[in-house]
């Protein structure tokens, strides 16, 4: 019911009498998305001071009107710059033990002690206010395994399991959260883009930016017209089952090396989900929202520049063990 609001998670202490934030992550997908199958980043990127400041009042006040003892997790989301509460879950997320290696706080174990009579103010527990990197939390999925389920994302959880991707800015984090879920990003080739009527604007920015680095433009015949009409140069290739060769016989014989697809409707959905599956069984990314494809610009540019060596995680925070 929020169009492209963006969402944040909020995983939080409370003793009872004050409250310890665990971090605030914003998700890269957009609102809708199961917060199990969304990229998150810590710190929370491309939003105000103002909603950061309005989320960490809130969940402050929640948590002591409802008198938690223990973790509490909070979805929020922002919607042309109003705050919202989607959910609250006065219980551990599957964000704390992300959350925990980003900070080297042990949420658990506070809050665990916290439940057992132990104030916040005796544990000297604070919040981590400079992580010094971003880190990104990335869904692993298991469409290959299962060839016949469609990858495109919605309020059902689809993912099995998660990776963290760590980085000395976005694009780099999302990048490694990429590689570690067994998708990475391509340096060169083929972009194909497919997207419904309503997102072909915002999705020309993203096509412009995929041009200047270097990569060719595949498109049906909608979204190729125009991108072309803006001055992107894009192939035209037809829709599955109205002609030959079309865009999965493409992906089949290694003409495209990701895809960028947001269908609208139920038949678009059935249509393009062969897509999607041909894209998996080749592990050729496939993003399904605009703004996945906006990090897949961000996180292709800092491979360009190239990645850090592997560091460990105790190196990056002491307080681990």
């Amino acid at each position: 019911f929020l169009e492209d609001a963006v969402e944040f998670d909020v995983d939080a202490v409370c003793d009872g009498t004050e409250v310890l934030i665990g971090g605030i992550m914003q998700h890269i997908e957009e609102a809708g998305i199961h917060s199990g199958d969304s990229f998150a980043v810590l710190p929370a990127y491309k939003t105000s001071d103002r909603e950061i400041a309005t989320m960490r009042e809130h969940t402050q006040r929640i948590a002591l009107s409802l008198g938690v003892v223990g973790l509490l997790n909070i979805q929020f989301a922002s919607f042309q710059g109003t705050i919202h509460v989607i959910e609250i879950n006065p219980r551990a997320s599957r964000t704390v033990p992300f959350l925990e290696k980003a900070t080297g706080v042990d949420l658990g174990r506070v809050a665990t002690r916290c439940m057992m009579g132990i104030k916040l103010a005796e544990q000297g527990v604070s919040e981590v206010q400079n992580l010094g990197h971003t880190f990104v939390k990335g869904p692993v999925f298991p469409f290959r395994r299962f060839p016949r389920t469609d990858s495109l994302l919605g309020p059902e959880m689809k993912s099995t399991g998660e990776v963290m991707g760590i980085g000395k800015d976005f694009g780099e984090a999302f990048a490694r959260a990429q590689m570690a879920a067994g998708q990475v990003l391509p340096s060169t080739g083929t972009v194909f883009i497919s997207v419904n009527d309503g997102d072909k604007q915002d999705m020309l920015p993203i096509a412009r930016d995929l041009h200047e680095l270097g990569y060719g433009m595949l498109a049906t015949g909608g979204t190729a017209e125009f991108l072309q009409q803006q001055g992107v140069p894009a192939a035209v290739v037809a829709k599955v089952g109205q002609g030959s060769p079309h865009i999965g016989q493409a992906i089949r014989e290694g003409q495209v090396q990701m895809v960028i697809n947001t269908p609208l409707g139920k038949q678009s959905r059935y249509d393009e989900g062969a897509i999607r599956r041909e894209s998996r069984a080749l592990d050729i990314p496939c993003i399904t929202t605009l703004s996945g494809g906006r990090a897949a610009v961000d996180g292709i540019r800092a491979m360009r520049r190239g990645l850090d060596g592997v560091v460990a995680l105790q190196n990056l925070n002491r307080n681990l063990t």
